[in-house]
């Protein structure tokens, strides 16, 4: 009999992954980055007010701006210490979809060596730019596992992003959201909220999500 991996014995709820995708390029900097690190807190408190979520959310963060980085492989919320983020550099973002893509698919695969059930994982992309080219290939991964049902993809626009290549990248039946200013903390207390949702019902279970009272969907 297989021995899992100690995360798994001492914790085998099922578990809800999400990526968070975050911009970290030099157009991030000042309020807009000191907001994401503000909001990043907000998330993880919000979670662990949750019994049940704090046992089934797993989170992991990857940065693009200079480089893509894994700022934080996959730990529950009660694990998940926020980083304090610096902006800087260019914005390659189609480098950070593909690795996010590899990477989950990495995650899954886990769960599955070790028996655990998983939600649908969710990718998370924050960006205030454009991606450097050339992007349509990573475009292309995403929307093709979004339609295999291999991951919910959200797309969010701070001031400043390119809202129509992010509608080019996004699945069509979920546009990118424009944030409402800099309101991070309420994008956040919003994923906290829908990630409770999930983990409360089945895996493979459709769940209604909360209004986004933190932004726009764009024409």
């Amino acid at each position: 009999m297989a021995v899992g991996l100690p995360e798994f014995v001492e914790n085998p709820e099922n578990r809800c992954p999400v990526i968070l995708l975050l911009d970290t390029s030099g157009s991030m900097s000042g309020q807009p980055i000191q907001e994401l690190n503000r909001g990043l807190a907000a998330f993880k408190e919000d979670v662990l007010r949750d019994s049940q979520a704090s046992l089934s959310v797993e989170v992991a963060m990857i940065t693009f701006g200079p480089i893509v980085k894994l700022k934080q492989d996959f730990v529950t919320i009660d694990q998940f210490t926020p980083p304090i983020l610096e902006a800087d550099g260019f914005t390659p973002m189609a480098a950070a979809i593909e690795y996010a893509l590899d990477f989950l698919e990495n995650r899954k695969q886990i769960y599955k060596d070790n028996g655990i059930l998983y939600y649908r994982p969710w990718v998370f992309l924050i960006t205030d730019g454009a991606p450097s080219p050339p992007w349509d290939s990573a475009a292309q991964r995403l929307r093709q596992a979004e339609a295999q049902s291999r991951l919910s993809f959200f797309a969010v626009g701070v001031q400043g992003a390119d809202m129509n290549i992010l509608k080019e990248i996004s699945p069509p039946e979920r546009p990118p959201v424009m944030l409402n200013g800099l309101d991070f903390r309420e994008m956040f207390v919003w994923l906290s909220t829908s990630m409770k949702r999930v983990s409360s019902g089945k895996v493979g279970q459709a769940v209604a999500l909360p209004a986004m009272g933190w932004g726009q969907i764009t024409s």
